[in-house]
């Protein structure tokens, strides 16, 4: 079984791992360790719901590790009604809004999906993505849970105990009336605090990408947002909405209830339905999100769930549902660290960047699974980090290679050793990886340059390393495909390269001298300096010897102006702009004969 480097001082999942492991054995001794996540499939999972699970799997993975049998429970709220049509789903129009109120496995899958209907359809990306980055767990359809009758002595044990629960929240209720604007304060404790006050939670700080992702995470969390706390009306509170029997909505108001005979009537404002079931036979309907979590919690034994930082205000879903677990349902709120916002850099031409952000699904395009773990792993759960889709990808991935080499010779330290095990590997073994893990920015260039025509690629990528040459593009494989995703769906057509057909022969015959020679000195040096090392020597040497100072001599701030223009006269002779790809990977993959044409040999 894999080890992990452990660094008491450092090493977050090795901390929440020893108080989960101590908590467990205190609540449940000899029974499996039990941390759950949450998941709502109203639409694209996005990358900020990854850390709801990440974060418990990380910590479950590591108790794995230590010899403990535990279970990492998803919840798929498939049962959560249909708040809204989201913006940018291919196959949705307007008519899709006739089914707000519905649950989320009630509304047809977007058109031409394969499910069978929304929930499953949002489902089975999310799923794919945690088996590619590894992911055990036990997957709960809450649609299931409810329908089954599973939940029907917890929901009948609520009803009995709502006095208690009502008064619960109304310790967080504020009263409504005016505010000075006058608009009305809101009634079940979502408005209060900070979030009321307009105020972004501290770990939310710090640019309007972090704002944004609050705003998104409060709206499409694990289900607490744009949910009351009960019905309110004449008949007293309920913690229960049916869905109605005649629209199929949850537009519904419980008028009456009876403990002894468990016989609930109530109606649809929707559709005028109304009707008199009995609750002890009744399985259309659920406990609302407030008093939902707490019950599972105690129904599921859960030691350990982490929520996102909208749920830490007063009144939020997990400081009420401690207390509703306790006094209710007899049982133990989790240990549930807060987890900052997850921020996104760059999403040109993403699908789901129409309506919101990128999914798990999208970055495993464009990254390998250990990297895209790593970013979750080295960070504390109250520490907001941003997932690069644009340029800062390539210096991410350039990042995560010196760490590699850090780990192979030894000099890594113990937290980032730590957190390289984890992304690279679980308790079951470890993750599928690339044999020869090229550069990504010099694969980026490489087919950006090629336009994928794999015979070139390889021909280039064969003679970065004339020592050890690449014999099979599969040797570079799975990080080619990511790097070549990334230049087809990140890089805008116009930042694309194209070498130029023919000599620039106007800049050509423009040049002075010392032009003319730094281009003699480069073509004169070709053959005896191609590879990936020698080219880089030599298009920073050239400068270098035209100064009257050695190749290997250290840069001064003059020498590097005329580096700075000498690099630019070869990307306007080669590309015709003053950028490009590095230049050795550029003159590689424009192959020697070519360069000697375009620079006017």
């Amino acid at each position: 079984m894999p080890t992990v480097a452990q660094s008491t001082e450092t090493d977050w999942v090795s901390r929440f791992a020893d108080d989960v492991i101590a908590e467990s054995e205190r609540r449940a001794p000899g029974k499996p360790v039990v941390v759950a996540s949450g998941l709502s499939p109203s639409g694209p999972i996005h990358l900020g719901n990854l850390r709801e699970v990440m974060t418990p799997h990380l910590v479950a993975d590591e108790i794995r590790r230590r010899g403990h049998e535990v279970r990492h429970l998803i919840s798929w709220d498939d049962y959560d009604r249909y708040r809204k049509v989201p913006v940018g789903v291919p196959g949705t129009d307007t008519s899709w809004a006739e089914h707000i109120g519905r649950p989320l496995t009630s509304v047809p899958a977007p058109a031409g999906s394969a499910y069978p209907n929304w929930a499953e359809h949002f489902k089975a990306a999310m799923t794919e993505s945690l088996a590619e980055l590894g992911i055990e767990y036990d997957g709960i359809s809450q649609t299931e849970q409810y329908t089954s009758g599973a939940y029907r002595e917890q929901i009948l044990h609520a009803m009995r105990h709502r006095a208690e629960i009502d008064a619960i929240l109304d310790r967080y209720r504020t009263k409504a009336k005016d505010t000075k604007d006058g608009t009305a304060a809101t009634k079940d404790g979502a408005g209060t605090g900070d979030q009321a006050k307009g105020k972004v939670p501290a770990q939310a700080k710090g640019g309007r990408q972090q704002v944004e992702e609050a705003e998104l995470e409060a709206e499409e969390g694990s289900g607490a947002a744009a949910e009351d706390d009960g019905s309110g009306g004449s008949a007293g509170y309920f913690p229960y909405k049916p869905y109605c029997g005649g629209c199929g909505k949850d537009l519904t108001t419980v008028t009456s209830y009876d403990d002894a005979t468990t016989e609930l009537t109530y109606t649809c404002s929707e559709c005028g339905f109304s009707e008199t079931v009995r609750l002890s036979e009744f399985d259309r309907g659920k406990l609302v999100w407030k008093v939902d979590w707490p019950m599972r919690w105690a129904y599921e034994g859960v030691i350990f769930e982490p929520s996102g930082v909208d749920h830490s205000s007063p009144g939020s879903s997990f400081v009420v549902g401690g207390q509703i677990v306790r006094e209710v349902f007899d049982g133990v709120q989790p240990i549930g660290p807060m987890y900052a916002f997850v921020g996104i850099s760059g999403m040109a031409k993403m699908s789901s960047s129409k309506g919101g952000v990128p999914t798990p699904a999208d970055a495993l395009k464009i990254m390998e699974a250990p990297l895209l773990r790593w970013l979750y792993a080295r960070r504390r759960p109250n520490q907001s980090f941003k997932i690069a889709f644009d340029q800062e990808i390539q210096r991410l991935y350039d990042e995560w290679d010196a760490l590699e080499r850090k780990v192979a010779d030894g000099s890594v330290l113990p937290a980032d050793a730590s957190a390289y095990a984890r992304a690279t590997g679980t308790a079951a073994g470890a993750l599928p990886s690339t044999p020869r893990p090229l550069p990504y920015r010099t694969l980026a260039s490489v087919v950006d340059i090629t336009a994928g025509a794999e015979e070139q690629t390889l021909r280039i990528l064969s003679e970065l390393d004339p020592a050890r040459p690449l014999t099979s593009l599969d040797e570079a494989r799975p990080r080619l495909d990511r790097a070549e995703n990334w230049i087809t769906s990140q890089v805008p057509a116009e930042a694309r390269t194209i070498v130029r057909s023919e000599p620039d022969h106007e800049l050509l015959d423009s040049l002075d001298e010392q032009a003319r020679e730094s281009l003699r000195l480069l073509l004169e040096g070709l053959d005896g300096h191609w590879s990936l090392d020698g080219l880089t020597t030599l298009v920073y040497g050239v400068p270098k010897v035209l100064a009257g100072l050695e190749p290997d001599a250290k840069p001064t701030a003059e020498l590097k102006v005329a580096q700075r223009s000498f690099f630019a006269l070869l990307y306007r002779l080669l590309v015709g702009r003053d950028t490009g790809p590095r230049l050795p990977t550029l003159l590689l993959a424009v192959g020697a004969d070519r360069v000697r044409k375009l620079l006017g040999a």
